[in-house]
């Protein structure tokens, strides 16, 4: 199912939507005589990208999922335990280690650990799944954070949840009634907080790698297509299609996934600072 649901959003989101829209557009042009429809296709191809491209419309369609949590402030009550979510991950020797992470992972773990180190004792829980490499996310995330002085005994490795849904549920067997603060980007934190409540949990909601700025004041930044608005349009579309999944599980209700025993990095042979 988890395969499945990638394979359907990947040929729905934006770029390869328009692209595909454009060549069936083609292919009327070369093999058929209806060129009006042909070409009706091929122009709605080549103007959608210009305008999911375009920074009025990506930024008024991201920015209010990245307005919907404001950025986390520490409270008196002690967090227990932070939870950063994983988002992608390279394994390249010919990489710093800090360069293996996606920036979106790179940014969540910078924001985790922050709020980790305003309340010492608390733990720092990363997931993420491998995605078809012999390192898991929290594997390579736990990697950074080490190297970046996070102590050994304060992290926690879920090693199999694919996506938010599973890390819910996973977080849920760890975390119990403590406080819990979750690190995710901001565009992707109302589905997560939603996610994590609807297995009983009620987490402080941390987010990062905020992306829409409606401050962009130079016009050759402002009205020019970029692949950074692009990038807006699809995270809105993402999460769209996300919300959409949540509803429909709902309604399917499928089989509650495998709960994961957390690790350590000394439980890792392959977790080092270097």
């Amino acid at each position: 199912m988890f395969e499945l649901k990638k394979i359907v959003s990947t040929f729905l989101m934006p770029l390869p939507a328009m692209l595909l829209l454009g060549l069936f557009g083609l292919m009327l042009l070369w093999f058929t005589r209806r060129k009006g429809l042909a070409s009706f296709f091929i122009a709605f191809a080549f103007i959608g990208i210009f305008l999911v491209s375009f920074q009025p419309i990506a930024t008024s369609l991201l920015r209010p999922l990245e307005k919907a949590y404001p950025p986390y402030v520490p409270s008196s009550r002690a967090v227990e335990y932070v939870m950063v979510l994983g988002s992608g991950h390279v394994i390249d020797n010919a990489m710093p280690i800090t360069s293996q992470l996606s920036r979106t992972s790179l940014m969540r773990l910078s924001e985790g650990i922050r709020i980790h180190r305003l309340f010492p004792g608390s733990k720092m829980i990363l997931s993420g799944y491998g995605g078809g490499t012999e390192t898991s996310q929290a594997r390579m995330m736990a990697k950074v954070a080490l190297a970046l002085g996070v102590n050994k005994n304060d992290i926690l490795l879920l090693e199999t949840a694919k996506d938010t849904w599973e890390e819910a549920f996973q977080a849920a067997s760890v975390v119990g009634d403590k406080k819990l603060v979750v690190v995710t980007s901001a565009s992707h934190m109302t589905r997560a907080i939603n996610e994590f409540k609807e297995v009983g949990l009620d987490p402080a909601a941390a987010p990062t790698n905020f992306l829409a700025s409606n401050k962009i004041e130079q016009p050759w930044e402002r009205y020019r297509p970029q692949a950074k608005y692009l990038e807006q349009t699809e995270r809105y579309w993402y999460e769209k299609m996300g919300r959409w999944w949540q509803q429909l599980r709902t309604i399917v209700k499928p089989k509650a996934p495998e709960i994961q025993e957390p690790v350590t990095p000394e439980q890792q042979s392959d977790v080092k600072t270097s």
